[in-house]
């Protein structure tokens, strides 16, 4: 089966974002740039790329990618990307994003084939691999815990997964960060 890892970063207390969307406690991090040194090793297994409208949106903005599209080539390849919305979000030129509405199982045959024997990256947000693990399709979570915390925000995964379904596979440091990786059992 094709498998569908939530790579992310989040703050000890769990948040993704703060309350504006912001990932600066994220890039203020000592250690940053030693903690992504291994994702390239990553990226080369993901065939199709996943994320929910803020997370796209946020991306766009902060990358200038209606300026510079560009650029969404040099962060992500040419992989094919979807986007959960349920609204219009602007297109980057150059660049194969497709628009989905409906539930993710509604959408995974069209992600399986696109990705192809290649892995299923959920870019971001926490609710919307909230929504793989409901479907039972999310197979993996692999965090970075950050030295840092916030008072409100984002969080990791809005869902109750227990630990039924989780089991840590590995543990590893990079810079300041803590990487833990999980398989996830479908329901």
């Amino acid at each position: 089966m094709t498998p569908v890892i939530f790579h992310t970063a989040t703050t000890l207390n769990g948040f993704l974002a703060d309350d504006a969307d912001s990932l600066e406690w994220l890039f203020a991090t000592p250690g940053a740039d030693e903690a992504e040194q291994d994702f390239s090793a990553f990226l080369e297994t993901v065939g199709v790329l996943v994320m929910g409208s803020t997370t796209y949106e946020w991306v766009v903005e902060h990358e200038d990618l209606i300026a510079h599209p560009e650029k969404w080539t040099e962060i992500y390849g040419d992989r094919v990307t979807w986007v959960f919305t349920s609204r219009a979000l602007p297109r980057i030129d150059g660049a194969d994003v497709r628009f989905a509405t409906g539930a993710v199982s509604s959408e995974w045959p069209q992600l399986q084939a696109a990705a192809a024997d290649r892995a299923v990256w959920i870019v971001g947000g926490g609710d919307l691999a909230g929504q793989f693990a409901d479907a039972g399709l999310l197979s993996e979570i692999r965090v970075s815990l950050a030295p840092a915390t916030l008072p409100s925000g984002r969080p990791l995964l809005p869902r109750r997964i227990g630990p039924d379904r989780l089991h840590l596979e590995s543990v590893a440091r990079a810079g300041q960060f803590a990487e833990l990786r999980y398989s996830v059992r479908p329901t």
